[in-house]
């Protein structure tokens, strides 16, 4: 008489009867697959591995604005202004290099309150905010009268370079100090008596070395256009100073 098989044996043959059964038909959804769902599964593997490499457009503007995406925060007042229009220039992208394009002739644009605007987005640190920022101011103290115009708003820009200058992104603290000596090319001996203000952010980053050097320059321009009277101050804040006009 054959013996019946017991519940456990039955059990077992079932369960790998059914891994069994569960991997062929696994293997048979593979092979049944459209060409178009094995692309996309494959594409989807390798999408950890491209997120590893960043693009080549990836290095031309790393911190680009989405302006699709959500941000995270409220927009800075500076890119609230401009996406508003408040800012008369918009940037063209060139092949080459980038460049505004002014809604009207900038010689005839009031400095009040459009250069302390443009100050105030030196310390954006974002894409297209951190050129137009940057290029703006410069480009607004080259027009014919800007001496006259600017003189009057230090009082007010002082405070705005000098939150540059003491931002902690190197790159914002770079533009700080372009912008500096753009204002000094164009105000002279009248940034002296707001010079104290902005020489304590200088000689706090004159112990980094990578910033010494353009430190160090943008110090002689300062003494250059702003006389003897500039020297004084510069050596009251940062003693190790040495003049180049000796």
């Amino acid at each position: 008489m054959q013996k019946s098989d017991c519940p456990g044996a039955v059990h077992l043959r079932s369960r790998v009867t059914g891994n069994y059964d569960q991997r062929a038909s696994s293997s048979a959804q593979m092979r049944h697959r459209t060409p178009v769902q094995r692309s996309k599964s494959s594409t989807r593997s390798q999408e950890p591995a491209r997120r590893l490499h960043p693009r080549p457009s990836d290095k031309l503007n790393p911190k680009t604005i989405n302006p699709f995406g959500e941000q995270s925060r409220t927009p800075s007042a500076f890119a609230a202004i401009y996406s508003k229009g408040g800012i008369p220039c918009r940037l063209v992208h060139g092949s080459v290099k980038h460049r505004l394009r002014w809604e009207c002739p900038p010689e005839i644009l009031p400095f009040d309150p459009l250069l302390i605007t443009l100050a105030e987005g030196l310390r954006e640190t974002k894409h297209p905010y951190t050129f137009v920022s940057k290029e703006g101011f410069r480009e607004l103290l080259l027009v014919k009268g800007a001496p006259e115009k600017a003189v009057p708003l230090l009082p007010r820009l002082i405070p705005v370079l000098k939150a540059a200058l003491g931002h902690l992104d190197d790159d914002v603290f770079e533009r700080g100090l372009s912008a500096l000596v753009q204002l000094s090319v164009v105000v002279g001996p009248s940034l002296n008596d707001h010079l104290k203000h902005l020489l304590t952010s200088l000689s706090k980053r004159l112990m980094d070395k990578k910033f010494k050097e353009p430190i160090t320059s943008t110090l002689q321009k300062l003494e250059q256009h702003g006389g003897s009277g500039s020297l004084i101050i510069i050596k009251s804040k940062i003693p190790t100073y040495c003049s180049v006009c000796c």
